[in-house]
């Protein structure tokens, strides 16, 4: 059950934007698990991808017609299968599934970009699914169909990850609404499994794929479930540019600074939905570190102690254990820390103060703050005035016996 995250209300529609869900029986049956996503004429698309080097052929396709340049028409985006590791015929089949959805909506292949998530290294026919119920998929393309949407990109997710965002720019009202989908090998190195932000606003050139790359660094590039990273990150940005205004072009535009900010506030619900939704998740966990020289610094203290098995245990057990946090953070890499200067809390309990234990400190207080669903973590290194802030998760049985019987 997902951590203080309910299911997805009141979304938005994007105009220029239309989606439609079918079951394509790609590995499992009984559920939706195609959908289609068509852009108009003069949407402009920003994408961002993983750095892993086995990359999944969908990403491989995306990636290469969007450096290709033609505009972008159509998204595709199946479960099930996530296409990756399957060589040469996998990049036929995703080549072919782009034909394919340009037949049916009169574009270029290069226009249509695929992604896939799902099991690795099985092959997989996707053109030949796809083809089965693209009728279906073009007949109920609808501006509103975002909720379905959600749903029908998850895998083992446990709840759809959706919301929207309202905001004025040069009077007019501007809407963004993305979903998201990711629960397991969650620790994005650009994005996270997948996600699609949309937006009407005139978001072009420079400016949106710079917006993108702004809003990844402040959430899907911070947060960790299981410190994997996928073969199939994805995360696209469109704006279709519906709302008549200038279009925002560059980054010095007084305009790019609230929209970007817009986009990002998406992109943060998105992200923190995921670890929200981790594999098994019990317990929401924001790691903040401050007082670093760099914060490339505070990002290693707060990554080691996420990626600890032996702190996301203690926080699943609800046990303050604040030894295991000073072993991370003394094990983090900052060879010159000097630990009598370092500070930490648990929620409002200050543990450690001066290195060590603080004197104020008791076990109840300790208790009550583990006890929480949601156990804010702060770290005060005392040795500059950097910050980073990540969110992660508990490390629970069922994250052993999910992904245990993850091809079952």
């Amino acid at each position: 059950m997902a951590v203080g995250l309910l299911p997805p209300h009141d979304l938005l529609p994007v105009a220029g934007l239309r989606l439609a869900v079918a079951e394509a029986r790609v590995r499992y049956a009984g559920r939706r698990d195609l959908t289609l996503i068509t852009l108009a004429e003069g949407t402009e698309v920003a994408g961002v991808f993983t750095r892993n080097r086995f990359l999944a052929a969908p990403v491989l396709v995306a990636q290469r017609h969007l450096s290709a340049g033609t505009p972008v028409r159509a998204l595709i985006i199946n479960t099930g299968n996530a296409n990756a590791g399957t060589g040469a015929s996998g990049l036929q089949a995703a080549e072919d599934s782009c034909r394919t959805v340009a037949a049916a909506l009169g574009c270029a292949p290069e226009s249509v970009l695929p992604f896939s998530t799902g099991v690795i290294g099985e092959p997989v026919d996707l053109a030949g699914k796809i083809s089965t119920v693209l009728p279906t998929l073009t007949a109920h393309l609808d501006e509103k169909h975002w909720e379905i949407a959600a749903a029908a990109i998850m895998t083992t997710d446990t709840i759809p990850k959706a919301c929207s965002r309202q905001m004025d720019l040069d009077g007019q009202r501007v809407t963004i609404t993305g979903m998201a989908k990711g629960s397991g090998m969650i620790r994005p190195d650009m994005a996270t499994m997948l996600a699609y932000i949309g937006t009407d606003a005139a978001l072009q050139g420079p400016a949106l794929q710079q917006c993108l790359q702004d809003a990844m660094a402040q959430s899907f590039n911070r947060i960790t479930v299981d410190g994997d990273t996928s073969t199939n990150d994805a995360c696209i940005l469109m704006a279709t540019g519906r709302v008549l205004s200038p279009a925002v072009t560059q980054v010095d535009d007084p305009r790019y600074a609230p929209l970007c900010a817009a986009i990002t506030e998406v992109a943060q619900f998105l992200a923190q939905a995921i670890v929200r939704d981790g594999e098994g998740a019990s317990k929401f966990i924001p790691i903040h570190i401050a007082g670093g020289r760099t914060q490339e610094e505070c990002l290693r203290v707060a990554y080691r102690m996420a990626h600890s098995p032996l702190i996301k245990t203690a926080f699943f057990a609800s046990d303050p254990n604040w030894g295991r946090l000073l072993a991370a953070i003394g094990s983090a890499g900052v060879d010159d820390l000097e630990v009598d200067q370092v500070q930490v809390w648990l929620g409002d309990a200050r543990i450690v103060r001066d290195g060590a234990r603080d004197p104020d400190y008791t076990e109840a207080a300790g208790q009550a703050a583990m006890a929480q669903e949601e156990i804010p973590v702060r770290v005060d290194l005392g040795r500059g005035l950097a910050t980073a802030t990540i969110w992660t998760c508990d490390l629970s049985y069922d994250y052993v016996r999910i992904n245990a019987d993850y091809r079952s």
